[in-house]
């Protein structure tokens, strides 16, 4: 199979709000009103999670087909703890990420517990949000400067 290319593309509206665009779909991205945004929508982390949950289920319902096991009812639910000394600028001893994380997988089906560990045994080695979460990912920075001309009003 070829390589897929994902892209998102967007502009900050002002110091927390950011507004992006991925194929037809718009979203916007704040913080909470503790972290000094307008709590407009999700934050970065949290689609970071929902993102992961969003990538287990697909894969989870793919491997789970292939398997034969039948999936009635799936419940993802993730959390993790982040340190905000670091993205604050307060401390360097932390990590800026979450410490670790924490996916609780509530199944109704009708497969064995030798299965289920099975699919999520392929699940980990399927998943992309998985393997980005679990591996390094070289990430490669582009900056482009473009001069800031004030207008003087008079």
């Amino acid at each position: 199979m070829s390589i897929s290319n994902f892209s998102i593309n967007g502009s900050s509206i002002n110091a927390t709000v950011y507004q992006g665009r991925s194929r037809q779909f718009n979203f916007l991205v704040d913080e909470p009103h503790e972290l000094g945004g307008q709590d407009l929508a999700a934050n970065p982390v949290e689609y970071l999670l929902a993102g992961y949950a969003g990538c287990l289920n697909v894969v989870i319902n793919l491997v789970a087909k292939e398997l034969g096991v039948k999936i009635y009812d799936m419940k993802i639910n993730i959390n993790g703890n982040i340190d905000a000394a670091k993205f604050l600028g307060y401390s360097d001893k932390t990590r800026a990420g979450f410490q670790s994380l924490d996916v609780d997988i509530n199944f109704v089906t009708n497969a064995t517990q030798e299965s289920i560990d099975f699919l999520l045994k392929n699940v980990k080695k399927r998943c992309p949000i998985h393997d980005n979460l679990s591996n390094e990912t070289p990430i490669h920075y582009h900056i482009h400067k473009s001069s800031y001309k004030e207008e003087v009003h008079a």
